[in-house]
């Protein structure tokens, strides 16, 4: 059985990088707690590894990442809910946010709920023109709980995050790049991959320790309010609404909100 996370360095004129792979297409590589165990790992090692210059993350298959496993949280009380899986999310994904090398999300597919929370946190997302990019937690009785609300306003402004997270239908790649979400569109993998070449010859060949102290600034524009999502889904979570979502998912069925 193949690991769920791969890592590889790559290097080139003596320049290293590192790209993260989320390895589990057959479920649309959808967010485990063994998974946020191992991203988190890999992660520190990115952070620790002067060598490394970058941190690529894309996702095997037809899917960048639909989102956290409705399976690893679905039976979750609101209590376990907050305290296990929203705080154990959120820090992984600041982890990410919070490296001091460039993080780069190739999106070769559909980036939805989790999955889009996790491309946020990179400081550039490039993609694919299939792909569809979502916070449809509203739809399960559920919402985006992993600081995706606070940084899709900061990415996109207010009226479009509001558009995104209370609607919950997705945007196509080429809305995305028009909205500011996506640095880069391309037709096809091998465009894509052009395109991640062209932006990595760019941050590679620029002072480390610059854009360390860059990232560094830029990262107090943000407040940390973990708390406040975490006690938002803890509150959602025990909802008959969002036990009806979960239901639905499973049996396949259109859910009877009863806004309760």
């Amino acid at each position: 059985m193949e690991p769920e996370i791969l890592i590889n360095r790559h290097e080139r004129d003596g320049v290293v990088w590192a790209e993260l792979t989320l390895n589990r297409p057959q479920k649309g590589n959808a967010l485990t707690m063994p998974m946020l165990d191992e991203i988190e790992a890999r992660v520190k090692s990115v952070a620790a590894d002067q060598a490394v210059r970058a941190l690529v993350i894309r996702g095997h298959g037809k899917f960048f990442c639909t989102g956290g496993d409705i399976n690893a949280w679905g039976a979750l009380s609101p209590h376990e809910m907050a305290q296990q899986w929203i705080h154990r999310g959120i820090d992984v994904i600041d982890q990410i946010a919070a490296l001091p090398q460039p993080v780069v999300a190739v999106i070769s597919g559909h980036a939805l709920g989790g999955g889009l929370e996790l491309a946020l946190a990179a400081d550039f997302r490039i993609g694919i023109s299939h792909a569809k990019l979502g916070a449809p937690e509203v739809g399960l009785g559920m919402i985006a709980g992993w600081g995706g609300v606070r940084r899709l306003a900061e990415n996109i402004g207010l009226p479009r995050a509001r558009e995104l997270t209370l609607i919950g239908a997705p945007i196509t790649a080429q809305q995305a790049h028009e909205w500011g979400l996506l640095m880069a569109v391309a037709e096809d993998a091998a465009t894509l991959e052009a395109e991640l070449e062209s932006l990595l010859d760019k941050l590679l060949a620029n002072a480390p320790l610059a854009m360390r102290a860059t990232k560094s600034l830029l990262a107090t524009m943000a407040l940390d309010l973990r708390h406040q999502h975490a006690a938002a889904v803890e509150q959602v979570a025990g909802t008959a609404d969002c036990a009806e979502g979960v239901a639905a998912f499973r049996e396949k069925r259109r859910p009877v909100f009863k806004n309760r």
